[in-house]
C-alpha cells in the first residue's frame, strides 16, 4: 500500500492567492486564508504557501497570512519564498509554519541547507526545486519562480541537497506547471529513484488519472495541487475517494499548533 499525501499549493503575491501557467501569466484567484480554510475543511493533508516574488525582492511577506491561517488550520504548513537566513526561517516558524521551503538561497549557498537542518532538524527543511527540461533525460534547476538559470542539473542537485540534510523535496516541473496535462512522470521517477527522502510532485495535475499515474509509476510521497482546486475542477473529496480506493491515501493528521519555542529545536 502507498500512502501519498494530498497537498494544496498556494502561490502568493502580496496579499493575494495567484495562479499562472509555466510560473508566468499570473492571475489573482482570491484570499489565500479563505482558500486554505476551505481546503482544510475539505480534508487536505497539508498546505504549502509560496511567496513567488519574495526572492526577487529579497523579502518574505507571509507572516500575517501564516499567523491568521494557524488559528483555524491544524495540518502541517510549509512556507517558502525569500528565506535566506536562519533568522528568516526562525521568524516564519515563530509565526506558525511547520516546515520551510528554500530554493534560490540554497542554490547560491548550499551550506544553508546544512545549517537549517542542524538548527531545526531535517524534518523542518524542504528543498524546493524548479525544474525545466533542457535535453533528453536532463533538467536544469531554475530559481526566482522560473526566471533564472542556475546551470545545475536537477538530479545531481536533488542528491546533493539530500546529502546536506534536506528532509524533503518539492519538485515543480516548469514545463508542466499550470497546463493540466499531467505530471512530468519521467522527471518525478528519476528524482524519486535518486534520493531516499520524500518527494512532492508539483506541476501539471489536471485529472484524477494524473494523480493515480504519478503515484503508480514513481516512488513519489506526496502530490501538490493548485489549479484543479483553485478553479473547482476537482474536489478534494473526490480526489481522496479515488486515491483511497487504490490504497494510495493515508489518514489526515491534524496538529495542535504551538508557538515556536527555541528550546524545541537544536541549538
Amino acid at each position: 500500500m502507498k500512502n501519498a499525501r494530498l497537498i494544496a499549493r498556494l502561490d502568493i503575491k502580496g496579499p493575494n492567492l495567484i495562479k499562472g501557467i509555466h510560473l508566468e501569466g499570473l492571475r489573482v484567484v482570491g484570499d489565500p486564508h479563505q482558500f486554505a480554510l476551505k481546503y482544510y475543511d475539505a480534508g487536505i493533508d497539508e498546505i504549502i504557501y509560496l511567496d513567488i516574488v519574495a526572492s526577487l525582492y529579497q523579502r518574505n511577506k507571509l507572516s500575517d497570512i501564516i499567523e491568521k491561517t494557524v488559528q483555524d488550520v491544524f495540518i502541517p504548513i510549509t512556507v517558502g519564498g525569500g528565506l535566506r537566513t536562519i533568522d528568516d526561517i526562525k521568524h516564519v516558524l515563530r509565526c506558525g509554519a511547520d516546515k520551510v521551503a528554500i530554493n534560490t538561497a540554497a542554490t547560491k549557498r548550499p551550506e544553508l541547507i546544512q545549517e537549517v537542518a542542524k538548527k531545526f532538524g531535517s524534518q523542518c527543511i524542504v528543498l524546493s526545486i524548479e525544474a525545466k527540461r533542457n535535453g533528453p533525460d536532463k533538467w536544469e534547476v531554475y530559481t526566482d519562480n522560473g526566471r533564472e538559470h542556475t546551470g545545475l542539473d536537477v538530479i545531481e542537485w536533488a542528491k546533493y541537497g539530500a546529502s546536506l540534510g534536506a528532509g524533503e523535496i518539492l519538485l515543480t516541473s516548469i514545463d508542466k506547471e499550470g497546463t493540466r496535462k499531467g505530471f512530468d512522470i519521467e522527471l518525478v521517477t528519476q528524482v524519486t529513484t535518486a534520493v531516499s527522502i520524500p518527494v512532492i510532485a508539483s506541476g501539471g495535475m489536471g485529472s484524477i488519472e494524473d494523480l493515480i499515474s504519478v503515484i503508480e509509476t514513481s516512488k513519489v510521497d506526496a502530490v501538490a495541487m493548485a489549479d484543479v482546486l483553485h478553479y473547482n475542477r476537482l474536489s478534494i473529496q473526490e480526489i481522496r475517494k479515488a486515491a483511497e480506493s487504490r490504497g494510495f491515501c493515508r489518514p489526515r493528521i491534524s496538529l495542535q499548533k504551538t508557538q515556536y519555542d527555541e528550546k524545541n529545536y537544536h541549538s
